[in-house]
């Protein structure tokens, strides 16, 4: 890191750190269906996550999620300031929701954080690219909506084509598919979560080598990406080891309290899932994995019956969802004006 500056490895680590969290605050969306239906125990679930996390690394080699995340915000407003305070504010409510055991969504805590602590340093929101807020936005609704549909068309279809197979045969043929499905969703994860905060340090970085002045509105944030091949090797590693750390509070609501799931369900979420997050990633679009497996494992749920889930509990979550934008941009614009004036940051 010879050459950079305090500030840069500070946001540096910061990120990384974020990473790492969003990686055992997420660990429960990979592992609660397998867990669950007990193909692997725990301990066997997280190591097989957190594998087909940084396995994700050799597969998406675009960037583009990471790219739409640096751009939610105009680059000539971006400031190391405004960087640092919307990563400390999506680390304070990922441990919050971590703590009470509530699956928000780790993406939009930090996409939140970013437009919070930009709006409390412009005080308008010409500062926010709509269109990539736009998308993200509306992807709050359609992935789970995405996903509880691929699960209820691949439940139906696995069940139709199942029909006469032995019930304990099947079974056992569905819980090594699981190992794959699981695989999958892991791989999905990987490359939609671990790129949120690629874009933050590549930005960073550019501000670090122009001293801080303000980046042109066509700043080259994927070309210096593509160029600096440690920043996605860091980040995949960091939410690869946070995966390994699990995240146990949460498992208990993916896995259980939104609905029961069998081995045939849980192939079915999981494979929806998956599909959903690598279709997402392509288009490159920032969704959450805690929103897209919830989806599917409500769609697998209703082909049952629809008192088969838990739809108190999945009121809850989509409060969570709802809230988690706005509250993390309040968070991220109360920690700007303390990075500004108790620890003399420049704006």
């Amino acid at each position: 890191m010879f050459g950079f500056s305090a500030l840069l490895i500070v946001v540096i680590v910061l990120a990384l750190i974020f990473d790492y969290i969003n990686g055992f605050h997420d660990a429960a969306n990979s592992i609660a269906t397998i867990v669950s239906t007990k193909v692997l125990t725990p301990f066997q679930a997280v190591l097989w996550a957190a594998l087909w996390n940084f396995v994700a690394y050799f597969v998406f080699k675009e960037h583009k999620v990471a790219n739409t995340v640096a751009k939610t915000i105009h680059p000539e407003y971006i400031t190391m300031t405004i960087i640092l305070a919307g990563i400390v504010a999506a680390i304070v409510w990922n441990l919050i929701t971590w703590w009470f055991g509530i699956p928000s969504s780790s993406s939009h805590t930090l996409i939140g954080g970013f437009i919070g602590a930009a709006l409390a340093k412009v005080g308008h929101f010409d500062v926010i690219e709509m269109v990539n807020l736009g998308k993200t936005v509306l992807f709050i609704f359609l992935s789970p909506i995405i996903g509880m549909f691929l699960a209820f068309v691949i439940t139906v279809l696995i069940n139709w084509i199942a029909r006469k197979s032995h019930p304990y045969k099947a079974e056992r043929w569905f819980k090594r598919l699981q190992l794959v499905s699981s695989a999958a969703f892991s791989l999905g994860h990987g490359g939609n979560d671990a790129q949120k905060v690629m874009g933050l340090i590549t930005v960073a970085l550019l501000l670090d080598r122009n001293g801080g002045a303000p980046l042109a509105e066509n700043a080259p944030i994927l070309e210096t990406m593509l160029q600096n091949s440690w920043i996605p090797f860091a980040c995949y590693t960091a939410i690869g080891l946070g995966t390994m750390s699990g995240g146990w509070k949460i498992v208990k609501t993916m896995g259980s309290r939104i609905t029961k799931v069998t081995p045939i369900e849980g192939v079915a979420a999981e494979s929806a899932a998956a599909s959903t997050l690598i279709l997402t990633e392509a288009m490159g679009i920032p969704v959450s994995t805690t929103h897209t497996v919830s989806g599917a494992i409500m769609g697998v749920g209703a082909t049952k019956r629809l008192s088969a889930v838990r739809w108190g509990v999945t009121i809850n979550l989509v409060w969570a969802w709802i809230l988690t934008i706005p509250v993390s941009a309040i968070m991220a614009a109360i920690m700007y004006w303390i990075l500004r004036h108790i620890f003399n940051l420049p704006a």
